[in-house]
Parts: structure tokens; sequence; C-alpha cells
């Protein structure tokens, strides 16, 4: 079983390795999944003698709970899957609150103090993390780089005698089942245990429709004489994890808070009673059974400088479209700059790209200290 803490560095470690993506491609270095210690970099380009114990040493060095590790060992498409997922979900979270207070920013002790609350945020980070890992794993079975899974060969969908099943879709079964079993499932009477299980199961497939079972699209191509559509060949294939990205900030904005807490983020003390009006679960369990994010914590306003993020002095606005709100009142400063892009382009035979160089002057706002 995953406990809390041990989940909490390797999304912690998920985010601090933005930094390093944005110098390294994906496919040129294994990172280690803690957030306590510096980052491990294993080479992929491993030599031919060492390629049949390869990936037990990259599953070692991603600092994995045992169960994790051995689950990693066994197929060595894991480990490198682990590493795709982080950076997808790192970007995608970075994308996703890019014009607000919060922009996922999570360095040093800031992310160490945000995980440790159960605030609307943290919600979001798991539920991210958990659909990066499941939306991976389940494009690499299709793409062939597992041995223990392979395209989804369960189309389950109506009208299929008008369809030949073909194509290799992403296997969203195994993927949901192990994905489910790698994070441990909870019985833990931890009531913020089990909210943070929740929300890895939001990201996963949660109770009903999850957030990527929603985004499972059939793609199909026709087959026949003159373009004509005599026989179709149709698979599932999982949406871009945009969409599910845009899903789970939709379920952000909407999450439900439950328990109780002392909310030390707003400056206030004592319990926190759930919201009038929000359903709660059976037999008084203050966690309902919801599809929706859950959260224990208000968040704090991400104005200022503090335990949970460096505040937004400083920070780059768009003046009609955000600049009041990030920059929280406090007005925003204005600065012109000439800069120069590449413009006009077109492509030349064979095979370039040719563009001019237009230089143009923009007005650059930022927020005020």
């Amino acid at each position: 079983m995953l406990d809390g803490p041990l989940l909490a560095r390797w999304l912690a470690a998920a985010f601090a390795l933005t930094l390093l993506l944005a110098a390294l491609r994906p496919s040129a270095a294994y990172f280690g999944l803690t957030g306590s210690e510096p980052l491990t970099i294993l080479p992929l380009t491993l030599e031919p003698e060492a390629t049949a114990q390869a990936h037990y040493k990259a599953c070692d060095r991603l600092k994995l709970e045992r169960k994790q590790r051995r689950m990693c060992r066994r197929d060595p498409g894991v480990a490198e899957t682990l590493v795709e997922a982080v950076s997808m979900s790192a970007l995608e979270c970075q994308y996703q609150f890019r014009f607000e207070r919060w922009n996922c920013t999570l360095e040093g002790r800031y992310r160490a103090s945000l995980l440790k609350r159960g605030f609307k945020e943290t919600a979001f980070l798991y539920a991210i993390s958990s659909a990066g890992l499941t939306h991976a794993l389940a494009k690499a079975c299709s793409a062939g780089r597992m041995e223990r899974c392979t395209c989804d060969e369960a189309p389950d969908l109506e009208n299929r005698e008008a369809w030949q099943w073909g194509g290799c879709g992403d296997n969203l079964k195994y993927s949901s089942k192990f994905v489910k079993e790698f994070l441990g499932r909870r019985s833990s009477k931890d009531l913020r245990a089990r909210v943070d299980f929740h929300n890895n199961l939001v990201g996963v497939k949660a109770s009903g429709e999850g957030v990527i079972k929603a985004g499972v699209e059939t793609t199909c191509k026709c087959h026949g004489v003159s373009g004509s559509c005599t026989v179709r060949t149709c698979w599932r294939q999982l949406a871009p994890f945009h969409e599910v990205g845009k899903r789970l900030k939709h379920k952000y904005e909407t999450a439900l808070k439950v328990g109780s807490t002392t909310n030390e983020a707003a400056g206030e003390a004592g319990a926190i009673s759930p919201p009038r009006g929000r359903a709660t679960g059976t037999g008084g369990d203050p966690l309902p059974r919801t599809p929706e994010l859950v959260h224990l914590d208000d968040s704090p306003s991400f104005c200022l400088a503090g335990r949970f993020s460096p505040g937004t002095a400083g920070r780059r606005c768009h003046r009609e479209k955000n600049c009041e709100s990030i920059c929280c009142g406090r007005g925003h400063n204005t600065q012109s700059r000439v800069v120069t892009r590449p413009c006009q382009c077109q492509v030349r035979w064979c095979c370039y790209v040719e563009c001019r160089q237009c230089t143009q002057r923009e007005e650059v706002y930022t927020c005020k200290g």
C-alpha cells in the first residue's frame, strides 16, 4: 500500500522535474521520483551487455515503494512510462494554471508545504498525476513499448456488427487496473489519506465515468472500392491529454469541501465544517461518494510570498485578461520593448521553411510588489 507521504514525494518530484525537462528531451534520462533529495539521472542509452538488467536498475533509481518497485520490474516499459507520465502531468498542470495566481510552480519549500495540506490545488495535483500515468500506460501498450500488455481488444461498442475491429486501440482497461494496483487500495480511517486516494481515483476512473474514460474516442478508417466505406476498421483511442487536463481543471473549479481541519492557510483557527448543501457520505462519513474532486482546507490567496507560493509580485499578466485578479489589486507595471520574430514563413522545395524577421514593439505587464 502506498502511504500518503510517499505518494506526496512522488507527486512533488513530478513537478520539480519541469525545470530539467526544459533542457532535456523526455527520452534523454530517467529521474529519481523523490521530492526530498537531489534528482537522480540515469541515462537511457544503455550498453548492450547491460540491457537484460537495465530496467531493474531504472526501477531502483525511481525510489519507489517495495510493491511499486516489484510492479515496475515486471515490465521493462514501466520505468520509461513513469518518467513520461511525470513530464506530461507537470507540463499540463502549468498550462492549465498559467493565467491564475497559483500557476503550478512547485519549487523548494513551497511544494512541500502545499502537499502537506488538503487544498483544492493539492487535489488537482493528485488527480493530474494519476491521470497522466493512466494515459501514458494506455498509450505505451498500444505503441508496443510494454511486454505485459498490447492493443485494446475489447471494443464493447454499439453497432459492432457494422465494424471490423482492427487497428490498435489504447489499452485503457489494462492501464486503469495497473494504476489502481500501483497506487494501492486504501482502507485507512485517516480522512486526509482517503481524500488523497479519492482524488487519485478521480484521475483514473472514480465512481462512474472517470476523466480518462470519458475521453475515449472511436477512430475509424474506411475500406472499399473508390473510397466507399463498405467496411470500417475501428479502434478506441484516448483523447489528447490536454483534454483530460481541461476536464480536471473544471473539476478543480467545482471541487467539494469536506471534513474538518485547522485552516492555518486562511489565518483561521478551529474546525472547518462541511458547507451547507454539500453531500456527505453514508453513516456520517464526511467523504461523500462523488466523481468530483474533494478538499479539506480553504486555499490561501497566493497573493503574497509565504509558505505555499512565492506570491504574484513580478508575475507577467495580460492587461485585458487577468492583471486585476493576479495582481490582487496592487496594480501592474507596463514596460515597452522591441522584439524580433519570424514572420511570413513559406515552405520551399525541398525541404525547408523560409521566414522573414519582423520587428515590432510590444507592451509587457507585470504585477507590482
